[in-house]
């Protein structure tokens, strides 16, 4: 059983400022905290009572973008926390948030996506979100999720997104996009949208600037956001660790500045979204702290030099019965 509805459809007062950027949705004309908080903890599920203290701490300390999914298991978390927020009066009522969540692959297909969006209202409790993502551009044989990953189908692009489009139109969402979608597979999707993704949210940061996307999404008017803005290490594929980059660790000496902050910092720069993720009360308070300050002309250029190649490489998705049978054929090249 998920929390009792926090607040009705029809009331969307504009988001605050507060100390946090907003970025405009070009093709619903809705605003976005630049910066979010993410729950992609894994394994999933583990560490739900630290989780939702955790998301307490991010609304109390000024976070008002929260990003969670179905597969995350942290739904019902958020759900608590934003109840408590409202009890404690760190927010006055769930309009000040923004909440993304995601569909999972098993519920990608015709007639199953708008079951699976109320079920994600009723763990969070809220009667609408703000966005709502096609998680990975594959679908799943219908079931609970498992992992590793397996029964992999193609999806069916255009049934799916004309579902996600019929979410928008009820307002049980009020914008949707994508994640972890190539510029090829953006291009398929656009070719037959009625409503254009909102968002793209994907790998991004120092040592993955996704140059080639962000053109892409530039011209569409579709507004990307940077998960994993510190590297994947600690999560099942092991990625790098950016905030271990020489050039990063250098510019973070020099201005005073983490490395971590660092990476945010550029990001934000670049006029993305970013989705940042800790358990730690003082970093969590760190990575909020980027808004006062900005790079140097020469600190942007040496992060324009850094060696550029993807963290996460969907190895998961890809077999040989699989619909992607190459890390190259999932990315479309883009890795």
């Amino acid at each position: 059983m998920g929390n009792p509805p926090l607040s009705s459809v029809g009331s969307y007062p504009p988001i605050p400022m507060g100390s946090t950027p907003l970025l405009s949705l070009g093709s619903t004309g809705k605003r976005i905290p630049q910066l979010g908080y993410g729950t992609a903890d894994f394994p999933f599920g583990a560490n739900s009572e630290t989780m939702r203290d955790s998301l307490l701490h991010a609304i109390k300390i000024g976070y008002r973008h929260f990003d969670t999914a179905a597969n995350y298991q942290s739904e019902q978390p958020l759900g608590e926390a934003i109840a408590e927020a409202l009890r404690l009066g760190f927010i006055q009522s769930r309009d000040e948030l923004f909440i993304t969540s995601k569909l999972w692959c098993s519920d990608a297909h015709p007639n199953l996506v708008l079951p699976a969006l109320r079920k994600s209202l009723g763990s969070i409790g809220v009667d609408y979100l703000d966005l709502y993502l096609i998680h990975f551009p594959v679908s799943m044989k219908p079931g609970p999720f498992e992992f590793p990953l397996k029964d992999t189908l193609p999806m069916d692009f255009k049934a799916v997104w004309e579902d996600m489009e019929e979410c928008q139109r009820i307002g049980l969402t009020k914008s949707i996009g994508v994640s972890n979608f190539s510029c090829k597979k953006l291009e398929n999707l656009l070719a037959t949208a009625k409503i254009p993704p909102a968002v793209n949210q994907v790998e991004m940061n120092p040592m993955w600037q996704q140059k080639k996307l962000r053109e892409l999404c530039d011209r569409k008017n579709i507004l990307i956001v940077a998960y994993s803005p510190l590297g994947a290490k600690g999560t099942p594929w092991q990625g790098h660790l950016v905030t271990e980059s020489e050039v990063l660790k250098g510019i973070a000496a020099a201005n005073g500045k983490s490395a971590a902050q660092v990476c945010l910092r550029w990001l934000c720069e670049q006029g993305v979204g970013v989705i940042v993720k800790s358990f730690n009360k003082e970093r969590i308070k760190e990575n909020f702290d980027i808004f006062s300050w900005e790079l140097k002309q020469e600190d942007v250029y040496k992060i324009s030099q850094i060696p550029q190649h993807r963290g996460y490489l969907a190895q998961g998705f890809i077999s040989d019965d699989a619909p992607y049978k190459s890390v190259e054929e999932f990315w479309d090249g883009e890795i």
